[in-house]
């Protein structure tokens, strides 16, 4: 009897061994394409009004994702007493009209020129000053030895050295600060970016959302249309006049969604893999695109409900089945507005950026193939692998960035760690090309929940998860690839 027991308990052991090491081995997780389904519908639904950064629905959307965090087990972080990390923005809005008179040119606000910020000024043949960038750091001082009191300074646009367009647009507005505290009236920069500056003015002109900034001044901030490039220069323009209103700013209330899931192994649980996804969207109505009789919401289902979703989905699997590393989540706001949120962190980290060993974001502008995942900057990290595997064991081809002169990599959240050092390449659905079908949904009011293939999406958030647990219990720590234009300041910040 002894002998019948001993071997029934060696065979049952020998089978439970084998069919454990099976099931650890499995990519599958618990996840049902109902709760793919539902996280999907409530995020770009109709009732959430586009999640626009600014707007209330946007911070339904943040509490939305932080009660899942906690419903799901996710811990909030050291010294944190909520999932929410508050990113300070501030609306700004300007007057509808205003004029520069420049020699026998009539300038008109909107059309020729926006005002950035600063106070209301009549000013009547102020003499102008031009100070090259209108700079001033540790190696450059464009005011030194240069009387600007009492004038209008007139300067290039942007910061010396700079070629990223959105470090020039932000970073400028620190140069009023500088004009103002050498005593100028007003800083008018000659925009000269390759963007129409009719974009620029319906993005930055009116009323807008941006980052509160710290360096704010009361003289008038403006740009003006590289059209007058001839005219505002120093043999054509002695002096000039303006008539412009006052730009109010007010608080927004806006936030970030940060969770954390400790990792199991005693010496991994100290490096992070931080995933992350945007999910405010561009709102609703005409001022925002194209809309019809029937439908004036942009829903933002592909862009980017879907990546919340996988963000969401991957902070219940991992609160089940925890990996070696610590898992850090981020749900940010205001992509759509620049990466505000992201920037906002990326400056202001809760858990510190060395502890940081990758990021897999997810974000995208739809899908026009569903046997695959588009990983833009899946040939830049030696987690590529990792991340191949993860596609093929869903059915899934997972392919490198598709068009690259886009710029892609660049132009999503991920950057925002990545130019700290982090390797950060980003995961969305199965983009091939930016065809027809991309068009159809991309910021379009269309974009529904109602045209997304439910199945699909529940594969993608597999593959995201699966993804980020195999990097996150890679024996050593993901790196940029060689040569990388990110690997440098990588090794700064582990110090390798």
């Amino acid at each position: 009897m002894l002998r019948n027991n001993l071997t029934f308990i060696f065979i049952f052991s020998a089978v439970f061994a084998a069919f454990s090491q099976k099931i650890s081995k499995l990519p599958e997780y618990k996840l049902s394409q109902a709760e793919v389904e539902a996280h999907l519908r409530f995020l770009a639904s109709d009732e959430m009004l586009g999640r626009r950064t600014g707007e209330i629905t946007n911070n339904v959307a943040a509490r939305y994702i932080a009660e899942q965090f906690r419903l799901s087990g996710v811990k909030t972080v050291s010294g944190q007493t909520d999932y929410l990390q508050k990113v300070p923005l501030e609306f700004s809005k300007g007057s509808k009209t205003g004029e520069i008179y420049a020699g026998r040119d009539t300038l008109k606000l909107g059309k020729d020129f926006m005002m950035l910020s600063g106070k209301a000024a009549k000013l009547q043949n102020i003499p102008v000053v031009f100070v090259g960038y209108g700079w001033i750091d540790e190696s450059q001082n464009d005011y030194k030895d240069v009387d600007v009191k009492g004038k209008i300074v007139v300067c290039q646009f942007g910061i010396p050295n700079n070629d990223k367009p959105f470090e020039n647009m932000t970073g400028s507005t620190q140069k009023a600060k500088f004009a103002a505290e050498n005593g100028a009236l007003a800083l008018v920069q000659v925009y000269n970016l390759n963007f129409p500056f009719a974009s620029i003015v319906r993005n930055f002109g009116g009323e807008r959302l941006m980052a509160a900034s710290v360096f704010n001044a009361d003289i008038p901030h403006l740009w003006i249309n590289s059209s007058y490039i001839k005219q505002f220069s120093k043999e054509m323009l002695p002096s000039l006049s303006l008539n412009v209103g006052e730009v109010v700013k007010k608080p927004a209330p806006a936030y970030n969604v940060v969770g954390v899931i400790e990792g199991t192994d005693p010496k991994l649980k100290n490096e992070y893999v931080v995933l992350s996804a945007h999910f405010d969207h561009i709102g609703a109505g005409k001022n925002y695109g194209k809309v019809t009789e029937s439908d004036t919401i942009f829903n933002g289902t592909r862009d980017n409900a879907i990546g919340t979703t996988a963000l969401l989905t991957a902070a219940k699997a991992f609160s089940a089945q925890k990996p070696k590393r610590s898992i850090l989540l981020i749900g940010y706001t205001g992509e759509e507005l620049g990466m505000l949120g992201s920037r906002y962190y990326a400056e202001n980290p809760l858990v510190p950026l060395k502890q940081c060993v990758f990021n897999l974001n997810s974000d995208g502008a739809g899908y026009n193939d569903s046997t695959k995942v588009t990983i833009i900057g899946l040939n830049r990290t030696d987690a590529e692998g990792e991340i191949v595997t993860a596609s093929k064991a869903f059915g899934i081809e997972a392919i490198n960035d598709p068009v690259p002169e886009q710029n892609l990599f660049d132009r999503s959240d991920n950057v925002s760690l990545a130019v700290k050092g982090i390797p950060a390449p980003n995961m969305s659905p199965g983009l091939t090309a930016f065809d027809a079908e991309i068009g159809k949904y991309y910021h379009q009011a269309a974009d529904n929940p109602e045209n997304v293939s439910m199945g699909y999406l529940t594969k993608f958030c597999k593959v995201y998860i699966y993804s980020a647990r195999l990097i996150a219990n890679k024996a050593t720590a993901p790196k940029w690839k060689s040569g990388d234009k990110y690997e440098k300041v990588g090794q700064e910040l582990y110090g390798k």
